[in-house]
């Protein structure tokens, strides 16, 4: 069903000539979505909010736009909100999940809301802007914290943190790389590569052969998300020398 709603609105694009947005896609679906690119109609193009957001939209772009260059006449249907309490003194440390769960019980779906990233005292929601204004005037608790809210604008305030790790491993094949991120035995990286818990560039990557490149974005269910910057070196033993980013 997610694909064929992510076909329809690639035809609706181009018979149109306008163009149309997914809501925000969780790693699975934009998984599914890669399954099928060859049958999409138009150009498209992913977004999330800011650079690094792992929920995504998917902008599907007619060629009458793309090949005019009016990439300014139209912007994702994306805001971001800033909540914080209103007495930090009383606030409690609220995690993603609580966030998530005021959210949800205000009745508003999960396909509507894109990342959500905290700050200190300050919680960052992505979402839909047609849903911004309901969030700002009735999202005012979070368990037992009292907040408020505000549109607020993403390159200003998110920053993605990373921890840069280092380390030696047989080769760049994906089973060994997921064997040094998850300090699991080598056979147990393979079936947790079979098992489709691990995505390269939102792809789910089910060969455990796969060669990592430089660049590719490496997730894997329970263990975090990860850039993999490449090989540093050789040691004398031939193995070699990697380095990556998590996010955290």
């Amino acid at each position: 069903m997610i694909q064929k709603r992510l076909s329809d609105l690639s035809r609706t694009a181009n018979r149109r000539g306008i163009v149309t947005f997914s809501n925000f896609l969780n790693l699975n679906e934009q998984n599914l979505f890669h399954q099928i690119t060859a049958d999409i109609e138009t150009s498209y193009q992913f977004f999330g909010g800011y650079e690094f957001a792992e929920r995504q939209m998917i902008a599907f772009i007619p060629d009458a736009l793309c090949y005019t260059g009016a990439e300014e006449e139209w912007h994702y249907p994306i805001v971001c909100l800033r909540f914080h309490p209103k007495n930090l003194k009383f606030a409690e440390e609220l995690s993603h999940r609580d966030i998530l769960g005021a959210l949800m019980h205000l009745g508003v779906e999960r396909s509507r809301i894109g990342d959500i990233k905290l700050n200190e005292s300050d919680y960052y929601i992505f979402c839909e802007e047609g849903i911004a204004d309901y969030l700002l005037q009735f999202l005012d608790k979070i368990r037992h914290t009292s907040v408020k809210g505000e549109f607020a604008e993403p390159s200003v305030f998110i920053e993605q943190k990373f921890e840069y790790l280092e380390g030696i491993v047989s080769s760049n094949r994906l089973d060994s790389i997921v064997s040094f991120l998850t300090k699991k035995s080598r056979n147990q990286s393979v079936s947790h590569i079979q098992s489709q818990k691990v995505f390269v560039n939102a792809c789910i990557i089910t060969s455990n052969s796969y060669e990592c490149k430089e660049g590719d974005i490496i997730s894997i269910r329970g263990f975090g998300k990860y850039i993999y910057n490449g090989s540093s070196g050789q040691t004398r033993k031939g193995r070699m020398k990697v380095t990556l980013q998590k996010y955290i």
